[in-house]
């Protein structure tokens, strides 16, 4: 082969690898933060999205990360909440990564009254972007650290707030969204306490994600099926990627959750969410369980949130790597 050829030819192999990397660039990095590093286990909640352009946003941190210092968060820009329940703000958390087994995770970190959420905003300076009510508790929450009480921000029902390239915005969920009386704390804490009740901060919620190569994901939260599933999510901001909660009882099961992909929302891709299972062995669904349900009856490819793992996906909701 002649010198010149090789040359193009050389030439021609670091274009495509520099194309493939160009393109990888531009797509949304989703990485699970659960329990147990390569499964889905039964508290997991959490996921980390980048935006090409590094925007770091923290999907309802719970229980499964170790505070603030857990290794695995590096940055935060923004940390979303759906609603006040102990297992998606932190009401308690694992001490290290790992900690505890997947079916019975170490939750022996109290993180009340302000919660592992606000913890790791404050550390990280990030914002808490919620909606319905539930800013002014973060906001009091971040003050009661010395923090930014601004750094609470409203994004309520129709509306975006942005953060680095990407928009976000809340839509209805079908929950509840009391707060327990062990997060406000002193003597209203204890009264309410005793008198049963919880306090109220406006209707849970989930959310849209828009990045800057075009995705658009839909967070469901803890939901039931709701006709804005496909108005909204759908008709209006036009979901391609999905993350929804199969767990039954407290919110859709795996049978319902699987109705709401296939015929309200219909997305490219999506990632099953609580569970509240030990849904994995070895990083492979076991059989009989609700994810595998799931799975099953889902007529888009579904992605299992193998805790550390880290999938990407193109603009149109596509899983391109890291499947």
């Amino acid at each position: 082969m002649k010198k010149s050829a090789i040359l193009t030819l050389v030439a021609g192999c670091g274009f495509a690898a520099f194309a493939a990397t160009a393109s990888l660039a531009q797509n949304v990095k989703v990485t699970p933060l659960g329990g147990i590093t390569g499964e889905f286990c039964r508290l997991d909640r959490a996921i980390m999205f980048e935006d090409p352009d590094g925007t770091r946003i923290l999907y309802d941190a719970g229980m499964t990360i170790a505070g603030a210092d857990d290794p695995r968060l590096g940055d935060i820009d923004a940390l979303l909440v759906t609603h006040m329940h102990g297992d998606h703000v932190g009401a308690r958390h694992t001490s290290a990564v790992d900690a505890g087994a997947c079916g019975k995770p170490d939750l022996s970190v109290v993180a009340l009254p302000e919660t592992n959420v606000v913890r790791i905003a404050h550390a990280k300076g990030a914002k808490i972007v919620t909606g319905s009510e539930m800013p002014p508790f973060f906001g009091a929450k971040l003050a009661s650290l010395d923090g930014d009480p601004k750094k609470s921000v409203l994004a309520r029902f129709g509306a975006t707030h942005t953060v680095g390239g990407v928009g976000i915005s809340t839509v209805p969920a079908a929950h509840s969204n009391g707060v327990n009386p062990a997060f406000i704390g002193g003597d209203l804490g204890d009264l309410m306490k005793a008198a049963g009740i919880a306090g109220y901060v406006g209707p849970p919620t989930g959310y849209i994600l828009r990045f800057s190569n075009g995705l658009t994901a839909y967070l469901s939260g803890d939901t039931g099926m709701t006709a804005e599933q496909e108005a909204v999510v759908k008709g209006f901001y036009g979901a391609n990627l999905v993350v929804i909660n199969i767990g039954d009882t407290f919110t859709t099961g795996p049978t319902e959750a699987a109705y709401v992909v296939n015929e309200l929302v219909k997305p490219a891709s999506v990632i099953p969410s609580h569970a509240n299972e030990e849904a994995t062995k070895g990083g492979k669904v076991i059989d009989g369980t609700r994810t595998a349900k799931f799975r099953d009856l889902a007529t888009m490819p579904v992605h299992i949130p193998l805790s550390g793992n880290t999938m990407e996906f193109s603009s149109d909701g596509t899983c391109v790597d890291g499947c």
